[in-house]
């Protein structure tokens, strides 16, 4: 390459430094635009010459600290450019009139992801390009003009990933899909979703992780680690009480603070703490009669001031409009003042309107330099540590075999035996076929619908797997489903198209209809029966009770027909559930022999289901949320969805934080399956439970020793509740504060787990002292499998009331109500 010779150049700002040396210069092409860049040499180091004008400045030199080079910049900046930054590029090719993609239009740098931030050209600051998905990066798979295919892993859902209970398989997925995002040319993944399960019916409760605050940051946390381990961003999501979906951009929750920061708060408190992820995303939701995207208390006061979170907040996608409609009407444009102020430093995908009253503010200094200088340096801040802003040459060619392997393993651990009477399963028999009943047996579900969903190479359907595995398939079986559940399915995807595409509510195929006698010949020849009970759900939507929740009449007569068909011949059955969110189970659950409970699991998901169906894989899944035996047990079924029910504007979340188990074991509700429940192949003893002191000081450290003594290699989750004593506030029988996943024990073979409880783990948060505060008094430790199954029990004291940390006033009522209580 033609070296290009300068004139001496004396000074070369280096802080204060000035050296004095001959310097070598080159172009050199750059990934972010099409103009060529100068790169100089100095003292062995190379820069770039990111604005062509022959010397080093200060945001350059990439061996100075990032706040320096942001100060540079913030003083070479324009306002327009200013302004420019703190808007995202748009959505590239799309199209706000028919809210359709253009043919043929420029797609932007990578072709499907969600947007980016802006260029700024004459500066060389590149565009930093932001991409869904919570269960693996979303782009589109193909791209006009090429043979080439960009197809992404498509990993288990977030509930599948967190009931495997084990963070250091999460870091490893995390790890994986990181991979992908670098190597596809995106800079940050909008995700991990960690909203809590308020209420099963939650059309995106799929994407998050739990009912627990405590597993969903342990579980945000891995992940982000994960992720970000290749130097890629994420943006958890989404900040906060984004708990429904139906009018999501216009929902006021009523929420009270102590709910807020014991329950809806607290899992990002924990990942922010653990993992300080690039970004967060800020939700649609107005809370307490505001907008989240415009709440200075929510995004300054408690994320940055007493969490010391470092990161950037964007808004999710037209975040502070009441619809997705509403920006695209005249004049219309969201308060980018307050937005602004509040802590939102990026307003996405980016509006020109909103670009035009940030200009308006700042010459009418209603946004003050000083606060449009502290957004803008979150975004500096961003670009600079970006893949994008290193010029790195990303292959389009992430390992896709290698985390294939990845996403098997994690779906099989996170798959939940929820029954296996006389130990049905596994199953290992292979001399004759196997009865495969139930549409989604031959349409399994990889994962759910909306931002959520990826463009995967293909998806292994339960009789993939099975087959792969060397069972074989009953034929006539399969020859009449499988043109079947082909119809239905075509039918379904046409009913989306026209009802939104992306975001269509996704509806169940209805089941194939089979008369008795023909079920009954198969109870003679087949040696197994197998049903699946499939459900999707997704962006924009939440779920019902009626055939959705509860099973539909169709799936009703399957099971009782199939059941009395085989156990007359004394043959087994076993229902798989291919769901994405709780469903009912009480009413049928005593007419099968086993119950198999993969969730949403991924390409891979036919694959992981037959190998525990097997035994290849021992099950060590457990459930991160409460199934309910009725849909009113639910604490929140009383407030759900809020008023007016058909498009809501006002829910008060009543139930304060009874949310989930707290509700069912502290008011005596008894569960169909309780939280943190999941069965084994094999059976473990827990012995041994020893607390490192009788009082508690300033941490305590507990152990407890976990042997296999069945019969089958496996693994073992070790939950530990606390009861704390009630003297300042009322209380949940039992939260759970640690846990901790065995390694694959041998039968007979034993493991001792240490896990540690520290002060804000004892505490709760008392509103009228705006204090965590632990109360003084006895303590219990329980060890067990479940949240009712406790193997072992201690007990310790605290001899003094402890002010664990004290907070900001926040969140004021909007509403006057009172949260549930014992």
């Amino acid at each position: 390459m033609k070296n290009y010779s300068f004139t001496k150049i004396a000074k070369v700002t280096l802080l204060a430094v000035v050296i004095s040396s001959g310097i070598s210069w080159k172009k050199v092409p750059t990934e972010t635009n099409s103009n060529r860049k100068q790169e100089i040499t100095l003292n062995g180091f190379t820069f770039q010459d990111l604005n062509n004008n022959g010397k080093l400045d200060i945001y350059e030199d990439y061996r100075l600290p990032i706040s320096s080079r942001i100060q540079d910049l913030l003083k070479q900046l324009t306002n327009e450019e200013k302004a420019s930054l703190l808007i995202g590029i748009g959505m590239p090719g799309f199209n706000t009139t028919t809210f359709t993609f253009n043919p043929g239009a420029d797609l932007g740098k990578v072709p499907g992801a969600a947007g980016g931030t802006f260029e700024i050209k004459r500066l060389g600051i590149p565009t930093v390009v932001v991409s869904d998905g919570p269960a693996g990066l979303r782009i589109n798979p193909t791209r006009d003009n090429e043979t080439k295919t960009y197809y992404a892993t498509a990993f288990p859902v977030g509930t599948a990933l967190a009931s495997t209970w084990n963070t250091e398989l999460i870091t490893s997925v995390g790890n994986a899909m990181g991979n992908e995002v670098k190597e596809y040319g995106v800079d940050v993944l909008l995700g991990p979703g960690m909203n809590i399960h308020r209420n099963p019916l939650c059309g995106r409760n799929f994407e998050y992780y739990s009912e627990d605050p405590f597993l969903t940051g342990k579980i945000a946390a891995a992940m982000v680690n994960g992720i970000e381990a290749n130097g890629v961003g994420t943006s958890i999501k989404h900040f906060a009480v984004n708990n429904q979906e139906r009018n999501r951009m216009g929902i006021n929750a009523h929420v009270s603070e102590r709910a807020l920061r014991e329950i809806y708060l607290r899992g990002f408190e924990i990942a922010v703490k653990e993992s300080q992820p690039w970004t967060i995303m800020s939700s649609y939701n107005l809370l307490n009669g505001k907008y989240t995207s415009e709440r200075n208390d929510l995004l300054t006061t408690v994320l940055r001031d007493e969490w010391g979170f470092k990161g950037l907040v964007m808004t999710d996608w037209f975040g502070g409009y009441n619809s997705f409609r509403a920006p695209f009407s005249p004049n219309a444009v969201s308060n980018v003042t307050d937005q602004l102020t509040a802590g939102n430093d990026l307003l996405m995908p980016g509006l020109p309107a909103q670009k035009q009253a940030i200009l308006d503010n700042m010459k009418s200094g209603k946004l003050s330099k000083d606060s449009i200088d502290k957004n803008v340096s979150k975004i500096l801040e961003l670009v600079l540590k970006s893949p994008a802003m290193s010029n790195y040459i990303y292959s389009n060619k992430p390992d896709l075999k290698t985390h294939s392997t990845i996403t098997r393993q994690a779906a099989s651990e996170g798959t939940i035996l929820l029954k296996n009477n006389n130990n049905t399963l596994p199953f290992t028999s292979k001399s004759s076929s196997i009865a495969v009943f139930g549409v989604t047996s031959y349409d399994f579900l990889s994962g759910g619908t909306g931002s959520g969903d990826v463009n995967e190479a293909y998806s292994i359907s339960l009789i993939d797997g099975l087959t792969n595995a060397g069972f074989t398939i009953d034929k006539e079986l399969e020859s009449a489903y499988k043109p079947y559940t082909e119809g239905q399915k075509e039918k379904e995807m046409e009913r989306r198209q026209r009802e939104g595409g992306l975001l269509a509510i996704p509806k169940r195929l209805p089941e194939l209809q089979l008369s008795k006698s023909f079920i009954e010949t198969k109870a003679k020849s087949a040696e197994i029966a197998l049903i699946t009970v499939g459900r999707n759900a997704g962006e924009a939507g939440d779920r019902v009770v009626d055939e959705d929740f509860n099973l539909a009449a169709d799936e009703v007569s399957l099971i009782n027909k199939v059941a009395e068909a085989f156990h007359a011949k004394g043959k087994k059955v076993v229902v798989i559930l291919n769901i994405g969110g709780v469903i009912e189970t009480a009413s049928w659950r005593d007419k099968v022999d086993a119950i198999l409970l993969p969730w949403q699991p991924g390409q891979e998901g036919g694959n992981s289901v037959a190998d525990v169906i097997s035994g290849v894989v021992n099950p060590s899944g457990k459930l991160t949320m409460t199934f309910p035996v009725n849909f009113d047990d639910n604490s929140s079924s009383k407030n759900w969805i809020g008023t007016p029910a058909e498009n809501p504007t006002s829910v008060t979340y009543e139930e304060g934080v009874y949310v989930g188990y707290r509700y069912f074991n502290t008011f005596n509700v008894k569960p169909a399956y309780e939280f943190g429940y999941g069965l084994s192949y094999s059976t473990f003893e827990f012995t041994d439970l020893k607390l490192s002191s009788k009082t508690f000081t300033n941490k305590m450290t507990v152990t407890v020793t976990v042997k296999n003594t069945g019969n089958v290699a496996g693994k073992e989750v070790a939950e530990l509740y606390l009861t704390a004593p009630t003297k300042s506030i009322d209380k949940p029988s039992s939260e759970l504060k640690a846990f901790a996943k065995t390694k694959v024990l041998k039968p007979g073979e034993s493991q001792t787990i240490t896990l540690t409880l520290n002060p804000k783990q004892l505490a709760s948060f008392v509103t009228s002292r705006n204090a965590w505060i632990a109360d003084s008094g006895s303590y219990k430790v329980a060890l067990g499998t479940s949240s009712l199954n406790i193997k072992q029990t201690a007990n310790f004291t605290l001899a003094n009331e402890l002010v664990v940390e004290k907070t900001n006033s926040s969140f004021a009522a909007d509403v006057t109500f009172t949260d549930l209580k014992q």
